[in-house]
């Protein structure tokens, strides 16, 4: 053999060894204009057309958001739920868009617990007015550049023309479709024939694209600014025939509405709630969505020694917390600032010892519950921030067959118990599971969304912890191994409990098992990657060693989110 080939190099081939293995199965992405992770690939390329024709973070997580209700109408609806969290560029401070309808101000928890004996079933009972439209609007008009038919084009081509399913979509239409095909209008797009779309068939919406077409009319037939031409845009939906028909249907299906709820309807934009972890600051969209859940697990599990009992601990007080206080703002009987204070969080973290703590029974049964939810997360190099968890999945209520969409099925997280601080009030919004962050760090910015249910709030504040604690770099983080502890009723009528239940993720290990069992926790093995583990999708501005701004990204393995970045 010749010396060249036993020393390896070019002479020599490969070098066993040379290399490190990889620290994740995909790296984490880098760019120095923009980037964009979402839960679907088309939805990421579509953020990156609007990045490439001159969009800002806002203007990308629009128009992904509303692609997303058409890529993904399997897990996030335009006729549902938004809540959407952004940081303008060079501000110390988040804001909140309020995308989450409200129950009608004719609603009434008494006569729906007489009406459904106790009971909320899927259709017109749940139904509040949808959030989602009015969310991306609002957000688009206020930290936006671009107008609504820009935004809106892409999701209008696909919903027409449709596209090609790939596997996993296909999939989760057939797993949704257990329950939807009960649904004649649901099935005639989305199973037609009662027939399983297979990969690589076409989709194709026609009402929801004529929808958002006569949206992008009413914005172009109107004069004056960008602004007030995209307030025409949310008019066309919630002040004319759109508002008049959605209003009729939920009135047939056994709920509660009328046009003046959706003639009232705006998506707020707020403040958003925070705390401080070390040095960084993170907000949280309100206590109409959990965010405040996400917050308080974060800040508690790192007054603590970092172990996985403690972990599941601070979950488990976080969500009793839920259970005792959280509700949409104007309902909550403590001040959210009061909640986070540092003060309490303090006290609550001694609370956390060697056994597990016990949590809030509830005697509901199984059932009722929603599917899932998507995640978008765009910044740009200026430090605008875009993250959103859209949702409503097709499982969660009937289409509208002539607008598409179904009407936000989401009071389903609303309780009928009238003493819960969630309880159904006449014009009041559910406190809902989707949920985003941001973090502040000097001239760092971060953003995070998941999809999950009650899982959303938990993974995120995981991957959280494991960058700020553990030093792990964004894609490491997303995929380290989770768990997620059940022990309070869930969010999804009819709020069926676990006692000190734990999924754990089999990669933490036998000994990390052990200790949870040993503390006192029900622990079942979750699969390596599970699906139900949540996808955090998360970017990072952060300057390099010579000073210039990066964007960094991960998408979580565990689902199809997709990330691009340049």
């Amino acid at each position: 053999m010749s010396d060249s080939v036993k020393s390896g190099g070019m002479g020599g081939g490969l070098v066993p060894g040379m290399y490190p293995p990889p620290s994740a199965m995909r790296p984490t992405l880098v760019g120095e204009d923009w980037s964009v992770v979402a839960g679907h690939p088309l939805v990421s390329q579509i953020a990156a057309e609007i990045f490439s024709a001159g969009g800002n973070a806002v203007d990308a997580g629009v128009a992904a958001g509303i692609a997303s209700n058409v890529v993904q109408v399997d897990m996030a609806n335009f006729g549902g739920i938004a809540p959407i969290l952004i940081r303008p560029p060079g501000s110390q401070s988040c804001y909140s868009v309020a995308g989450v309808g409200r129950w009608s101000t004719t609603a009434s928890l008494e006569e729906m617990r007489a009406r459904y004996q106790g009971s909320l079933p899927l259709g017109g009972a749940p139904a509040i007015v949808p959030g989602a439209p009015a969310a991306w609007l609002s957000a688009l008009a206020h930290f936006g550049s671009m107008s609504f038919a820009d935004v809106a084009a892409p999701a209008i081509s696909l919903a027409n023309d449709g596209f090609l399913l790939d596997s996993a979509t296909a999939l989760s239409l057939e797993l949704t479709g257990r329950n939807f095909r009960q649904w004649p209008a649901s099935q005639a797009v989305y199973r037609p024939g009662d027939t399983p779309f297979a990969p690589g068939d076409r989709l194709v919406q026609p009402a929801l694209g004529r929808l958002l077409e006569r949206m992008v009319h009413s914005e172009r037939a109107a004069k004056g600014t960008r602004e007030e031409k995209i307030k025409e845009a949310h008019n066309a939906f919630y002040r004319g025939d759109i508002a008049a028909h959605i209003t009729s249907w939920v009135l047939d299906n056994g709920g509660f509405m009328s046009t003046d709820d959706f003639h009232n309807f705006e998506a707020e934009i707020k403040p958003a709630p925070t705390v401080s972890i070390g040095d960084w600051t993170f907000a949280a969209t309100p206590s109409w969505s959990q965010g405040p859940v996400a917050l308080e697990i974060l800040a508690l599990f790192s007054r603590t020694s970092g172990t996985w009992h403690e972990l599941a601990e601070s979950i488990t007080l976080a969500f009793n917390d839920r259970e005792d206080y959280l509700a949409a703002p104007g309902q909550m009987a403590m001040p959210i600032e009061e909640l986070l204070s540092n003060t309490r969080l303090d006290e609550l973290a001694t609370t956390i010892g060697t056994q597990a703590l016990p949590g809030r029974a509830h005697p509901g049964s199984e059932g009722g519950t929603l599917g899932s939810t998507t995640a978008v997360v765009t910044m740009d190099t200026e430090g605008r921030a875009f993250a959103t968890a859209p949702s409503d999945t097709l499982d969660g209520g009937p289409i509208i067959a002539d607008l598409g969409i179904m009407c936000s099925p989401r009071g389903v997280q609303s309780r009928l118990d009238p003493h819960h601080p969630n309880r159904l009030v006449p014009g009041g919004r559910p406190c809902v599971t989707p949920a985003a962050l941001i973090g502040l760090s000097g001239a760092k910015t971060w953003a995070l969304a998941c999809p999950g249910g009650d899982v959303i709030v938990q993974a995120m504040a995981q991957v959280a912890w494991r960058v700020i604690h553990e030093g792990m770099d964004l894609q490491e983080a997303v995929e380290a191994p989770r768990i997620a502890a059940f022990n309070a009723p869930s969010a999804f009528h009819p709020h069926p409990s676990a006692d000190r239940l734990v999924f754990a993720e089999k990669r933490i290990g036998p000994e990390a098992l052990a200790e949870l069992r040993n503390s006192g926790h029900t622990v079942q093995e979750w699969p390596e990657f599970e699906f139900d583990a949540g996808s955090v999708q998360t970017i990072m501005l952060s300057p390099n060693t010579a000073g210039e701004a990066v964007l960094r990204s991960a998408a979580d393995p565990r689902r199809s989110a997709y990330g691009i970045s340049r």
